[in-house]
């Protein structure tokens, strides 16, 4: 069976919300995932500001992948977000953004993670924390 970075790797791009949002890998490790939400209109909210929706799924995405990279993978293909926090620090304006993810702390079936979402310019627009599933 494929370890959990391999999972990720072929889940990220086939999900619905994922595509249509227009989410990226930029890393997948020990632990950790880096995705990348390039900048389109379509997410904005008013004038250039990304939605804040849009910021909570890629942080979500994000922290989901982190908890599976590592992990050896259960059974049954399946997840889910238990719980995530997010806190808005900046607005992000016609900016590409990426959400850096680790694990925190991981148990048998639940682990604990954060991610960082920051603009194009490395200003921290976002800091996320979230309980995920597996299995």
């Amino acid at each position: 069976m494929a370890d959990g970075r391999d999972v990720m790797a072929q889940f990220i791009p086939s999900s619905p919300l994922v595509k249509l949002l227009g989410i990226e890998i930029g890393s997948l490790g020990d632990g950790e995932a880096t995705l990348v939400l390039p900048y389109r209109p379509e997410l904005t909210t008013i004038g250039e500001t990304v939605h804040g929706g849009a910021i909570a799924a890629l942080a979500d995405t994000a922290v989901m992948a982190a908890c599976w990279c590592g992990a050896e993978p259960p059974e049954s293909l399946r997840g889910s977000t238990v719980d995530l926090t997010v806190h808005y620090l900046a607005p992000a304006n016609a900016s590409d953004l990426t959400a850096q993810a680790r694990v925190l702390r991981r148990g048998r079936k639940i682990s604990h993670a954060e991610a960082a979402v920051t603009d194009a310019s490395g200003t921290r627009v976002a800091h996320a924390v979230g309980t995920y599933q597996l299995g």
